[in-house]
């Protein structure tokens, strides 16, 4: 689910990179998984993150979700400064999409 979740990101943002940088010519992507949370690619992070454990029956595993998903945040958090700051238009993507993360959550 969530590799599926990868593929339709990167269908609709071209842009997607493992770096945080504006390129030349980059706009802000609103369609799509965009249209409904600012940051698809990190939610379909999560599902794996929450997924893989369940999937290999490892409790131990699922204690990881708890300093992933605050690094998760931290990185989110950082790259929506960068992105207002750096990228025309962002800042008001973010109030249109006001969901970071999870649909009507966060």
């Amino acid at each position: 689910m969530a590799y599926i979740g990868f593929y339709v990101v990167f269908r609709e943002n071209t842009y997607g990179a493992a770096t945080i940088q504006v390129a030349d010519g980059q706009k802000v992507i609103s369609t799509g998984p965009y249209a409904v949370i600012r940051h698809p690619m990190y939610s379909c992070a999560l599902v794996m993150l929450f997924g893989i454990p369940l999937a290999l029956g490892s409790w131990w595993g699922l204690l990881m979700l708890v300093p992933a998903l605050a690094a998760l945040v931290w990185r989110l958090l950082e790259e929506e400064r960068f992105l207002a700051k750096n990228l025309p238009g962002y800042a008001d993507y973010m109030r249109k999409t006001p969901h970071r993360l999870v649909p009507y959550v966060w």
